[in-house]
């Protein structure tokens, strides 16, 4: 047994709570179970119990076994005094408060179904991907709808928790934040944190200043991302690395480790080396981006500035120096799908949020609901537990509730775990 699954156990009143009588014989009455206490002090606060012939009003204290009272602390600890009920798994020992009065105590081993424990037990014990993926068909529409609702609120909330915690360390510059997250967002998952370290030390405000000369841009962006730093042989591979002589010793600038990018695993198309030649390609196109974008509210639109097509060279090349069959490298619509759904849709969110500006945070929904669904690993065996998503909002719930809670077994906080548990469903 463990303290959490109680704690479920007592909030959700999972168990027989007729003709309940404490462990000095007392008739015990539920009236209310109270509040989670998210915050030091007793389990569950505001309860209402009748015991005896007597209404008490006050705080309920959960433990595997009573003497777990004595063993945390609380017979010297004031804050417990108001502990009307000690709920327990099993009892050795009475408890008291601190001025020495004895505080009842309700067993609910034998008032708790062994389904119920089995299930939990099966749950916990599961190495399935889904650990209730056995029983993933049984769960309705409704609840699913609602669940993914929730969850994809939950997703957004956590995303945009990050952005501000970057705006505040960076005096709220939006366009500035906006860059470094859309390009760690180029970056993919397996190149992510180089994008991100080649934001930091080659700031929007500096890049800027060249706008209008995508040459300049183009070897600002490789020559800080480390991959000027090594012989090159072709005309353009060479004026690359001569402008980006000059503008290193103008701004002081420091490069990546050409080390840190990853090219293993990758299709040539998402080789590090084509996505950074998009990425200079989309600031060369963009001038206040992000301002643009976020009171856009129309999605094509929105993709459209988001479309960007690098410099001739890379339509033969996927390497420098390294000639191929020719084929442009726009930034491709998945890519821009992806861009839109983890950084646009959120900074939109994020900047309704911060201007308390409803309408931009359902047209952020709005851009996830037309959003076609994302296409990963985790999404894929979804599908194939026959969980089908219609748009990039169900992904990003799902997505959700693996991340949080299926990796985590945090069964008892999920609601599909909540309908298995509660024996709503075989």
């Amino acid at each position: 047994m463990q303290e959490k699954l109680l704690h479920y156990i007592w909030q959700n009143l999972l168990f027989n709570t007729k003709n309940l009588i404490g462990v000095d014989h007392e008739p015990i009455q539920i009236i209310h179970r109270g509040t989670l206490n998210a915050n030091a002090g007793p389990d569950f606060n505001n309860a209402k119990i009748q015991i005896s012939n007597t209404l008490w009003a006050g705080s309920v204290e959960i433990h595997i076994k009573s003497g777990d009272w004595n063993l945390h602390g609380h017979t010297t600890d004031r804050v417990y005094d108001n502990t009307i009920l000690h709920v327990c798994w099993e009892y050795n020992i009475p408890i008291y408060r601190t001025d020495g009065t004895k505080i009842p105590c309700l067993i609910i081993r034998d008032k708790v179904e062994e389904r119920l424990l089995l299930k939990y037990q099966i749950l916990m014990e599961s190495e399935n991907f889904i650990p209730c993926s056995n029983s993933l068909h049984t769960i309705d529409e409704f609840t699913w709808s609602l669940w993914k609702q929730r969850l994809l609120i939950e997703r957004l909330e956590h995303k945009t928790n990050a952005i501000f915690l970057a705006l505040e360390q960076n005096k709220f510059e939006w366009q500035e934040i906006f860059y470094r997250f859309i390009a760690r967002n180029f970056g993919l998952k397996i190149n992510a944190q180089p994008f991100e370290s080649l934001a930091n030390n080659l700031p929007l405000k500096l890049i800027s200043r060249h706008k209008n000369n995508l040459l300049q841009i183009e070897a600002l962006v490789f020559g800080v991302a480390g991959f000027l730093s090594v012989p090159l042989a072709d005309d353009y591979s060479k004026n690359l690395q001569k402008e980006y002589r000059f503008l290193k010793q103008k701004y002081q600038l420091n490069e990546l480790d050409i080390r840190n990018w990853n090219f293993l695993r990758l299709m040539p198309a998402n080789f590090p080396t084509v996505r950074l030649a998009q990425f200079a390609a989309l600031i060369y196109n963009s001038n206040n981006l992000f301002t643009k974008i976020v009171k856009n509210t129309n999605l094509k639109a929105v993709a459209d500035q988001l479309s960007a097509q690098p410099s001739k060279y890379w339509d033969t090349h996927y390497l420098f120096d390294e000639p191929s069959a020719e084929k442009t490298k726009n930034i491709g619509l998945t890519s821009i799908q992806n861009i839109i759904t983890n950084t646009v849709v959120p900074f939109k969110f994020a900047f309704g949020k911060y201007h308390d500006d409803e309408l931009m945070k359902q047209n952020a929904l709005d851009f996830l609901e037309k959003n076609p669904p994302e296409s990963n690993i985790i999404i894929r065996k979804w599908e194939s537990l026959g969980i089908k998503s219609k748009n990039s909002g169900q992904t990003q719930a799902l997505l959700q509730l693996k991340n949080e809670y299926c990796s985590n077994k945090l069964c008892l906080d999920c609601n599909i775990g909540f309908k298995l548990l509660k024996n709503e469903i075989p």
